[in-house]
């Protein structure tokens, strides 16, 4: 089945809350241990600032949900409505990177295209608004894709904020004209 994308609306916060919590529990298996993934639910979520600014995409697959993610011109780099530590200030295009955000896939259309579907979206959005760069807080599990996609490591850390330190990586890209990676 093609997918196809729109932006999100607060009608689709409850699925993608749930579907978020599952992409969580099921995705990050194999590179986090249980604790791990607990304290990850915890620092993770479903940011409604992206719905409101407009900036937020859902991908569909004959009316399934498949995944979702997006980006903001706003400072905070990762987390949810819950996650402290978040900052609204709006950022400069020409000095600052856009920040690429909240990015989940259902787990029954892993490795499918979802990631690249939305990385795309959110690349092109940018860039309409002048943005150069694009940076992103990756989980262990996504650092892959944003690799293929042409983002670099800039930092590892660990966040604890959820209890139990997990990895994340932050990574940057310029952003492309014409061609995609």
């Amino acid at each position: 089945m093609p997918m196809t994308s729109r932006p999100a609306t607060p009608d689709d916060a409850d699925a993608l809350r749930a579907l978020i919590d599952l992409s969580v529990a099921e995705l990050l298996k194999g590179f986090l241990t249980d604790d791990q993934i607990r304290s990850s639910a915890a620092i993770m979520g479903l940011d409604t600032q992206l719905i409101d600014d407009g900036t937020y995409f859902v991908v569909e697959s004959d009316g399934t949900l498949a995944g979702c993610g997006g980006w903001s011109r706003r400072a905070t780099l990762y987390g949810g409505d819950h996650s402290p530590g978040r900052d609204a200030v709006l950022l400069d295009p020409a000095t600052e990177p856009a920040k690429v955000r909240a990015m989940y896939t259902h787990p029954g259309f892993a490795r499918r295209g979802v990631g690249r579907m939305v990385l795309d979206l959110c690349e092109r959005a940018a860039a309409a608004e002048g943005f150069t760069r694009l940076e992103l807080m990756a989980t262990l599990a996504g650092e892959p894709l944003y690799r293929s996609y042409g983002f670099e490591v800039v930092e590892r850390l660990a966040d604890a904020r959820g209890g139990v330190p997990v990895p994340l990586v932050r990574m940057r890209k310029d952003v492309l004209s014409g061609r995609r990676p």
